[in-house]
């Protein structure tokens, strides 16, 4: 059983099977969370290649962060275990017998997770022909800074956007150095977006996917990318018609929010190692489908009307994101009429291998991509070590994705 699942089943174990003071047990999961760096004020996760330890999650919640229970919450607890009751804050009673166990286990595995990583190698984006630009938008739903990318070679008319929303502990610059998709931009004559999650939004520097006031229309954090997107758009001679938005992890989960929300703006999406729009509203509903249990009644439940062009990538070993989420993301932008599938097997040339089914419409045009990359974990394929959360094996997602944007019809 991978570390992650390893998580999800003992918490939800524990949580259904305890029978003791909830008030001793807060502090075990306060630890647990805190080596996990989910706590606020504590030193984020650093950055691995790949496989990290949820980085997809906010803060803890607010249960987590309550004192100790009274006697009548305990007795609320024991009440939960006979079989009534909602028990602590809302959750049944812990085993903490079992919860310190756990809470050993995964603070070892943390620590040797961090004794196995190796830092990026540098890059100097500087060296890019093109300039890489700061700014900065504000609307009613806040702030963010963001780095845009404008290629050297003149255009020849409105140039096309791609969005490009990192994962969580990374920033733009990080996020550029390991997709290298500021090179192939300069190729194609493309304007890169890197919109930027503050830890003061998220104390992993998360998009915020799984809460419910960021997950639909002219609210929170999708107000404020889709806003930033026009901006950049009007300012620097974007073209409104080939506007792509794609991400990784969390990065990928807010991408397909943004393109459920706002199919007018958004042209296609891609979603790399992420989930599917609704797939959680909270953190236990986020570990949930982090581990694959919610993304395909996500997928069903918020399918966008008029189906969007998709693009995903998923690592079938991915031990953050379980890779049935890549499948959810894909039905969750092609439902409407029946499409045609085409699954062809290919290897690179580093020995990995993949699997990539095309979906056709009638009129035989290719409407989505779906690439399962076989034993490939959760880091962007063909990208660069000098960024965090990328592999150099496997094929290149950034190439293959801005070919697919591109072929779109405005």
């Amino acid at each position: 059983m991978k570390p992650y699942e390893q998580f999800v089943a003992n918490i939800l174990k524990a949580a259904g099977t305890a029978r003791t003071d909830p008030g001793a047990v807060s502090g075990l999961v306060q630890d647990a969370l805190k080596s996990a760096g989910l706590l606020p004020g504590m030193p984020p996760p650093q950055p691995q290649a790949q496989n990290p330890s949820f980085v997809d999650l906010n803060a803890a919640p607010a249960w987590a962060r309550k004192p100790a229970a009274t006697p009548d919450d305990a007795g609320a607890a024991a009440e939960t275990a006979a079989g009534g009751g909602t028990g602590f804050a809302g959750f049944p009673g812990f085993d903490a017998g079992k919860m310190a166990g756990w809470a050993a286990q995964f603070k070892a595995f943390q620590a040797g997770q961090a004794a196995s990583h190796q830092a990026p190698a540098p890059r100097n984006l500087a060296a890019e022909p093109g300039e890489f630009l700061h700014g900065s938008f504000s609307n009613a739903a806040g702030t963010r800074a963001y780095r845009l990318y404008v290629p050297a070679r003149a255009a020849a008319g409105p140039r096309p956007l791609v969005v490009m929303l990192h994962g969580c502990t990374q920033h733009a610059q990080d996020f550029a150095a390991g997709t290298t998709m500021n090179a192939l931009a300069e190729e194609h004559g493309c304007l890169v977006l890197y919109p930027e999650q503050p830890r003061s939004a998220n104390a992993n520097g998360c998009w915020n996917w799984f809460e419910a006031a960021h997950q639909g229309r002219e609210g929170g954090e999708p107000a404020l990318l889709a806003g930033m997107t026009r901006e950049v758009l009007r300012e620097h001679g974007g073209d409104p018609g080939r506007v792509f938005v794609a991400g990784l992890s969390a990065g990928g989960a807010m991408a397909a929010i943004l393109g459920a929300a706002y199919p007018e703006l958004y042209a296609a999406v891609g979603v790399h190692s992420g989930l599917a729009a609704g797939s959680a509203h909270d953190l236990m509903s986020a570990l949930n489908a982090m581990k694959g249990t919610r993304g395909r009644k996500a997928a069903a439940k918020h399918g966008v009307a008029g189906r969007l062009p998709a693009i995903v990538f998923h690592g079938d070993a991915d031990g953050t994101v379980h890779a049935s989420n890549g499948e959810a993301v894909l039905r969750q932008f092609t439902q409407g009429a029946p499409l045609r599938e085409v699954e062809e097997r290919g290897q690179d040339g580093s020995g990995r291998s993949h699997t990539r089914t095309v979906l056709l419409d009638a009129d035989g045009r290719a409407v989505a991509e779906h690439w399962v990359l076989h034993g490939g974990g959760h880091a962007w394929s063909g990208g660069s070590t000098a960024g965090s959360y990328a592999e150099a094996g496997g094929p290149n997602a950034s190439a293959e994705m801005l070919r697919f944007f591109l072929a779109q019809r405005p």
